[in-house]
């Protein structure tokens, strides 16, 4: 939750919501929010995967699972290099709001992955 909810927040900000939230104070709030969610993720992630290692690294959704992770992980840290002095002035601009949408889209398929393999 700590890692959506901080990159969530602050994606649908980029995309128009929560017009009242001044974008600087959200970004800098929920950035190491998030960083700190994800860190803590990819701990437990190591400790469920050594629990279920030749399962998990046979399958399928648990590779693309991984993938998106890296995906979305490059998304936010191109979108940090690329529109760190805009963001620090509020101003949104339209490749922003097409990363963030992209932000978005990539964090909810890790979530939905990441609950199939438990199906799969």
């Amino acid at each position: 939750m700590l890692l959506v909810g901080g990159i969530g927040l602050l994606d649908i900000r980029l995309l128009g919501g929560f017009p009242a939230l001044e974008l600087r104070a959200l970004a800098h709030t929920l950035q190491p929010v998030a960083v700190a969610g994800f860190l803590l993720l990819a701990a437990s992630g190591m400790v469920l995967f050594a629990a279920d290692a030749t399962a998990l690294a046979r399958s399928d959704i648990f590779a693309r699972k991984l993938i998106l992770v890296g995906i979305a992980i490059a998304n936010a840290l191109v979108f940090r290099l690329m529109f760190r002095r805009p963001l620090l002035f509020g101003a949104v601009r339209p490749a922003m709001r097409a990363m963030a949408s992209l932000s978005l889209l990539l964090w909810l398929s890790v979530l939905v992955l990441g609950r199939w393999i438990a199906y799969a």
